[in-house]
């Protein structure tokens, strides 16, 4: 038996059907003695959401000059989960600044979505020309 059981649930029927597996499965690593954590939570972005992402922040990274400077591709990540949420700016341990963004490996797909189209709505008005096709699924 694996040590490990990840469940997708989309609907209530299916999900009740899923928990009732997944109770089994639990049943019996608590009678072996084994202490189980259950985390139910929204789910996090998608391989093609992720794939999409890098692709659009490599397309602004190379048509877009920021105030005069040439941003990497991470630091455009930075800058837009940054404005997503409305971060925090606070003085470095040595100097300068440091935005308190939001990791992107934590995002939901929504949280993901709104990242993409603000980053859709950025490219526009500084006329990026994104190789990302539309709706990438």
């Amino acid at each position: 038996m694996a040590d490990r059981l990840t469940l997708s649930m989309w609907e209530p029927v299916q999900a009740y059907q899923a928990i009732k597996a997944a109770w089994m499965h639990a049943k019996a690593l608590l009678f072996a003695g084994h202490r189980l954590v259950v985390e139910v939570r929204p789910e996090k972005r998608s391989d093609a959401q992720n794939r999409r992402l890098w692709a659009m922040l490599r397309d602004i990274s190379t048509q877009v000059d920021w105030y005069g400077q040439k941003l990497t591709d991470e630091e455009w990540k930075d800058v837009f989960t940054a404005s997503l949420k409305r971060a925090k700016v606070v003085p470095g341990l040595d100097g300068g600044f440091v935005v308190c963004g939001q990791r992107t490996s934590k995002m939901t797909k929504g949280e993901m979505a709104e990242l993409q189209t603000l980053m859709e709505a950025f490219g526009a008005e500084k006329g990026v020309a994104f190789s990302a096709p539309e709706g990438w699924q």
